[in-house]
């Protein structure tokens, strides 16, 4: 199969994922197993691990954009395949918890309130928007279009980036009002 049957195929699946992915975790975010009277203990230790994560997807992404700078092809190629399966173990343990753990209101008063919603809705906001985007940039370099993946990268990077810090930044934020 040549590059653009190849490419073909695959935008075809990163819209596919594109739409499920927010789809899935909006509608696994609105389900309470202990609500629905499964006996589950609520995985509150799953926040910090999580927020780790986001820590560590940021560092990552960091590295692998000095591996490119350095000419470390594979290593670069590893770091992002690396931040990818993080983003994944994020999300996996992010639906976890809240599926089985009641929401934690943020009790910050005044400036520090709006300081922090600003934050998490662009965070989730740009969670979702940079999906298609880590996605692109990933197929384009895994079908050697280099160029292209360069160009698409010089977007999906800040974007990830900044969702993976302000994923560690708003549990920073919201943790002294955990139960």
């Amino acid at each position: 199969m040549n590059n653009i049957a190849q490419e073909k195929k695959y935008k075809k699946i990163i819209t596919v994922l594109t739409i499920i992915i927010p789809l899935a975790v909006a509608a696994l975010f609105g389900i309470n197993l202990r609500e629905l009277g499964f006996d589950v203990e609520p995985l509150i230790f799953l926040p910090p691990i999580y927020a780790f994560i986001n820590g560590l997807t940021a560092v990552v992404l960091i590295v692998a954009v000095v591996a490119i700078k350095k000419g470390n092809k594979r290593l670069h190629e590893q770091l992002n395949t690396t931040a990818i399966a993080l983003s994944l173990a994020f999300l996996v343990m992010y639906i976890a918890y809240h599926m089985t753990s009641d929401s934690t209101v943020f009790g910050g008063k005044g400036v520090i309130a709006y300081v922090y919603y600003f934050i998490l809705v662009t965070h989730i906001v740009l969670s979702i928007i940079v999906i298609p985007f880590v996605l692109l940039t990933y197929m384009k370099a895994k079908l050697g279009l280099f160029a292209d993946h360069r160009k698409i990268a010089k977007k999906t990077f800040p974007i990830w980036l900044y969702v993976a810090v302000t994923g560690v930044i708003v549990y920073v934020m919201i943790s002294p009002y955990y139960a």
